[in-house]
């Protein structure tokens, strides 16, 4: 059996006997044993495992490219901007450094604006900075706010946030011991 995701969240599965199209979310498949006996078809099952074994997209999802790297990723249905594979995405309160400064931040969240289109508050471009000439205007930008901003004054919510492209920063391993 071969099984392809189409744009409209359904599936179609290629047999031998025919190709069938199921609607995973909805329990159904246009084959004559499920259509006509009303069973769990074998096409359902299959679409089910290839989801779950990460293989397929779930309905709620679609294909989408890793603005980094390029690899295919799964991403909501409905998602717009640039996004990012779990290789090199980022999670709020993921601990990170800079590539430039080696300065510890935190990640406050993941836009789905461009470098090129994300503007500071000076209404500068993320790009337009020459600290991210060799990272790609097309990449999402991650606002973080500095480890060192942080204590009982300013918690993560309310610490100035500053944003960059997502390859410029790296995932730090806090409990890595030196």
């Amino acid at each position: 059996m071969t099984v392809r995701p189409l744009r409209d969240r359904r599936y179609v599965v290629e047999t031998e006997g025919g190709t069938y199209v199921v609607a995973l979310d909805a329990g159904t498949c246009s084959c004559p044993d499920h259509e006509i006996r009303g069973e769990r078809c074998k096409h359902l099952r299959r679409v089910a495992i290839e989801v779950t074994e990460g293989r397929l997209p779930a309905p709620d999802e679609r294909v989408g490219v890793c603005a980094v790297c390029g690899v295919e990723t799964f991403v909501p249905f409905a998602a717009s901007g640039p996004r990012l594979c779990a290789r090199h995405g980022f999670e709020r309160g993921d601990a990170v450094s800079d590539r430039e400064t080696g300065e510890l931040l935190v990640v406050t969240r993941v836009t789905d604006r461009r470098a090129d289109e994300y503007r500071t508050d000076e209404g500068r471009a993320i790009e337009a900075y020459p600290t991210n000439a060799a990272y790609g205007a097309h990449e999402p930008v991650v606002e973080a706010v500095y480890a060192e901003s942080l204590g009982p004054a300013h918690g993560i919510d309310d610490a100035r946030r500053y944003g960059f492209p997502a390859s410029r920063l790296v995932p730090v391993d806090v409990d890595r011991e030196e």
